[in-house]
């Protein structure tokens, strides 16, 4: 609904406003997560003294945030969207931090409805925006970020309420020794997260300030990217309720192949059948979205869709990793993904624009990925399961052909995806890829 310059301009801003929201959290709510599944009873002992932290934490995000944006040269436009898109990020990061002790306490039920909360009152808000005759001006990118600010406000109250309701105790207080006992646990989280967080969204950053057409490069970009965000949000929900099963099952020992497999089959195979079907239909689906689009756009889709089935793997072995308290080993592979992905775009973006950021996160995100699957089979040795990859090789070859056939006799969008999808489930459970009793037991266990 609003001009594609528009959306890559807070594109690019949004990107910013990330870079520094580690210092919101600091490592806290995944250190938080590991902890609180391991001792549930620690939840009331520390729960009011890290809130109050945070808050003190924000105070430093927003000083850095704003003076850097000074220094790059934001004018007052952009500083409104940033002031904003900021103040979301920070709510964005108590809801997270708050949520993982619901997780922590093994609440996934209840966790998962959170998860989504948020992003279903912005969807009723932005409908209601969008189509309520509610406003006489023309829908704005600024309609979409104050619609977001109140859902995460409404799920901020949600979820501090469950909190109160479990601890049945909450005073605004410091301990300065506990603090900075888990700050000293913690800061190797909130090194890696800060080096992830800069490979991940430098991107648009880039494009924005090195070319002269930078905000229409940001914009293709983020035609596309936001596909890829969309899709990964089911990793990210998937990751934090990995985190504190593989957690739970490291304390007591427990054999972690079973559920390393399942959830690769769960996440890494729907990713990558998703990434061929969005090779051969790229064009369609940027036709479908946008009315004004480059041909551009279509382009970087196809490439960073390849980025999603890196990305599904990272989210449950980079996981495992942490679960583990591996923070030496995923800190230097994020190190190497940051000064990777930073040369990369440094070479590639002033000669193929959006498509060459894409092509350095394709190549930084498999990288990575290949570093933690050695890692982790390292550490945890996992044996080999032939069989398996064999099943897995079968099942590609089959949807590739199917995705293929589709295209060659010019199936439409809408009915190919859906037999994709009939396809795939279908194969999945034929070739016994996923066993439907250990996805019950899953769920069961959730």
């Amino acid at each position: 609904m609003v001009p594609s310059q528009d959306y890559g301009i807070y594109f690019a801003m949004f990107n910013f406003s990330m870079l520094f929201s580690i210092l919101l959290d600091l490592g806290l709510t995944n250190y938080n997560n590991k902890n609180i599944a391991q001792n549930n009873h620690i939840l009331s002992k520390y729960f009011s003294g890290l809130l109050t932290f945070k808050f003190l934490l924000s105070i430093i995000y927003f000083v850095i945030t704003f003076v850097v944006g000074y220094v790059v040269g934001y004018d007052s436009d952009r500083f409104v969207l940033l002031l904003f898109l900021s103040l979301n990020q920070f709510l964005i990061s108590l809801i997270l931090f708050m949520r993982s002790n619901i997780s922590g306490l093994h609440l996934y039920g209840i966790d998962s409805l959170l998860s989504v909360l948020d992003k279903v009152l912005m969807i009723i808000f932005c409908s209601i925006l969008l189509w309520g005759n509610l406003i006489t001006e023309p829908f704005s990118i600024l309609h979409f970020v104050y619609a977001q600010t109140i859902a995460y406000i409404i799920t901020t109250l949600a979820v501090f309420s469950i909190i109160i309701f479990k601890t049945k105790v909450f005073s605004f207080e410091l301990n300065f020794p506990f603090l900075l006992v888990t700050l000293k646990q913690t800061l190797p989280y909130a090194f890696l997260v800060l080096t992830m967080t800069f490979y991940y969204r430098l991107d648009a950053i880039m494009l924005d300030l090195m070319l002269p057409d930078g905000e229409h490069q940001a914009a293709i970009y983020a035609q596309a990217y936001r596909l890829l965000d969309a899709s990964s949000q089911i990793g990210v929900l998937f990751a934090g309720l990995l985190l504190p099963m593989f957690a739970l099952m490291i304390a007591k020992k427990e054999k972690l192949d079973d559920l390393v497999k399942l959830s690769f089959s769960l996440l890494f195979i729907p990713a990558s059948t998703l990434a061929i079907f969005c090779f051969f239909y790229g064009d369609n689906i940027i036709e479908l979205l946008y009315d004004n689009y480059s041909p551009s756009s279509s382009n970087v889709l196809k490439i960073l869709m390849f980025c999603f089935v890196a990305i599904a793997g990272t989210y449950i072995y980079g996981t495992l990793l942490t679960s583990n308290g591996s923070l030496k080993q995923l800190n230097s592979i994020a190190i190497i993904g940051l000064v990777l992905n930073l040369l990369l775009n440094l070479v590639l973006i002033p000669k193929y624009k959006a498509e060459g950021s894409a092509i350095a996160s394709l190549i930084t995100q498999f990288i990575v990925l290949v570093v933690q699957l050695f890692i982790c089979n390292k550490i945890f040795n996992f044996s080999i399961n032939y069989k398996y990859i064999f099943k897995v090789v079968i099942f590609f070859m089959l949807i590739s052909v199917l995705i293929l056939e589709l295209k060659n006799y010019s199936v439409s969008i809408t009915v190919s995806f859906l037999s994709v999808i009939i396809t795939s489930a279908g194969s999945i459970f034929l070739l016994k890829i996923i066993s439907l009793k250990d996805l019950l037991q899953l769920i069961k266990n959730r």
